[in-house]
This record gives C-alpha cells, structure tokens and sequence, in this order.
C-alpha cells in the first residue's frame, strides 16, 4: 500500500502543460472521448471510461487489439481519442497509433515511458511513469494501473470543474439506486395525498385513535379552516391513557402537540430524512401555501434505501 500511495504521490511531479492542455482540447472536443488500451490497461480504460460518463464527458471504450480488426470504424471524425499503456510499445499500439494519425484524430498518450512510440506519436503525453511495481517480483501491474487510473480520475475532476459539474447534474446520470434517489426525488414523489390523516379541533379522541389506526401513519394533522394547527401521534395517544382514567371530555386540541415540524412537497426528500434526525421523530407534515397535503413517514424513506 505504501509503495502505491507514493507512486500516485510522485504523479503530481511529473505533470506538464500537457495536462492542462489535454483537458482543454477535450472541453472543446465536438466528439467524443475514445479511450484504448490492453490487457490491465483496457481494464483500467474501462473505468476511465465509466467515470467519464457519469460525470458528464460522452466517452467510450476501444480494445486496441479489437480496435485494428474492425472495431476502428466506432472513432469518429471529431472524437479525442487517450491511449493508455505502460510500455508504449505495444505491438497493437504500433498498429493502432498510426491508423488513428492516419485519420487525424488527436491522441493524447497515457504512459510510462516518454521515449516510447505512443509517447513520441502522441498530441499530449500524460507521465504514469513508477519506478517499480510493488509485488515480489516487480512484474504484476500494480503500481503502473493505479498511476494510470489516478490519471484518468485528474482528467475527469478538471473536466468537471471546467462544465461547472454539480449535484443536480451528477444525479441525471445516476437516476438510479440510493444515490439517485438521495439526489433526485422530492417529497411530493413519495405522498399519498389520497390517505391523509386528519382530524378536527372538536373531534373526539375516539375519532383520533380511528384516524390514527386507519391511516397507519401513526399520526393525525389537527386541521381548522384548512389550517395544520397540530398534530397528535400515537405516542401522545399512550401517554394520554398512561395519565388519565377516562377521556371522554377530551378533544383532538387538548392533547394535540402545536406548530408540528413541515416540510413542502417540493423540497428534497433527503431534507425531510435531515430534517427527521435532527429532531428525533418519525413524521413530518406536508404542507403547501398553508395546504396540508398529507404526511411523511421516516419508514417511506427509509424503504426507498435513502440513508
């Protein structure tokens, strides 16, 4: 691990303008980013290549062997295209580098060795240079991967700052999964606006605890003139029958908890779960322009594996 954290440290000292330069010639690129490579380095390409696309740089992957029998016709007239190898010299690098001269694409190399055919055939060379691999024997490609990706990764971060790449934008192409969620969906996605509990000022207890019950909320809004003035849950229900005999002179107002926590429907639903943490409860009122639309429950959340 020590060995990899310092080659990956020593990247930063072999940086040129080249870098910068690539970055750009990228941002401006009216095609796309085609990114090629071999055995552990295609590996390493691969998730260059997933980075780039879920952070907003149109990309895709090129075999370099696949690339020389046929699968050359996907780089198109505009596209960029990074070649990542250790040696640079590769015999399918051989090939592959002078076809894509050839059809005049820019090739920004990504490689160790400088003095190597991809590092003198490339636009822009991008040093993955490492002293040594770090197991035993100094030939599985450990070191040399890890620079290469860390590589792929600086590119992708400058990109993003260049696109001025935010939240929202990362959640486009993650609509998936917690993360989507966590990013995308808003309160108004998760109401039930057609089961809202709700209960009167005046209404009896008894009615409360049916509402309650029927609802499956574990709580009820107080609602006047269309107005959430309260709320009462099934804990104040409890409580209320640990401290009194009887109830039947109480109404809904005379145990309901005053000015209940909010939320709109159109706030983030990763706010509401804040929201819930921060104030130790488990529901939240919706409410719109003083419109009460319905409940949320921290159980709803927490189904949809938003953490």
């Amino acid at each position: 691990m020590l060995a990899e954290s310092e080659a990956i440290a020593n990247l930063s000292n072999l940086l040129t303008d080249d870098f910068a330069k690539a970055v750009e010639i990228i941002f401006q690129s009216k095609g796309r980013l085609v990114v090629t490579g071999i055995g552990k380095s295609a590996i390493i390409a691969q998730k260059i290549v997933a980075t780039l696309n879920s952070t907003g740089t149109p990309s895709l992957f090129l075999h370099a062997s696949e690339a020389i029998h046929g699968d050359l016709g996907m780089v198109q007239e505009h596209d960029v295209v990074i070649c990542i190898s250790k040696s640079g010299n590769s015999p399918e690098i051989k090939v592959l580098v002078p076809l894509l001269k050839r059809f005049g694409n820019i090739l920004i190399g990504i490689t160790g060795n400088l003095t190597s055919f991809l590092g003198k055939e490339s636009d822009y060379v991008l040093n993955a240079y490492v002293e040594s691999e770090c197991d035993p024997i100094n030939l599985a490609p450990t070191n040399s991967t890890t620079a290469q990706l860390v590589l792929g990764d600086a590119l992708a971060v400058a990109l993003m700052e260049l696109r001025g790449f935010q939240a929202e934008d990362f959640a486009k192409y993650h609509p998936g999964g917690a993360l989507g969620k966590k990013l995308l969906l808003r309160v108004k996605d998760m109401l039930d606006m057609t089961h809202k509990p709700v209960v009167s000022p005046d209404s009896s207890i008894k009615k409360v605890i049916v509402e309650i019950s029927e609802k499956r909320l574990g709580v009820t809004a107080v609602v006047q003139d269309e107005k959430v003035i309260g709320i009462i849950t099934d804990g104040d229900i409890r409580r209320m029958l640990n401290e009194r005999d009887s109830f039947l002179d109480l109404t809904a107002k005379d145990i309901m908890t005053k000015n209940p926590k909010v939320i709109k429907s159109t706030d983030m639903v990763v706010d509401a779960l804040n929201i819930l943490e921060d104030f130790s409860i488990t529901q939240l009122v919706v409410v719109d322009e003083n419109k009460y639309l319905g409940v949320l429950h921290l159980h709803d959340i927490l189904k949809e594996g938003i953490v």
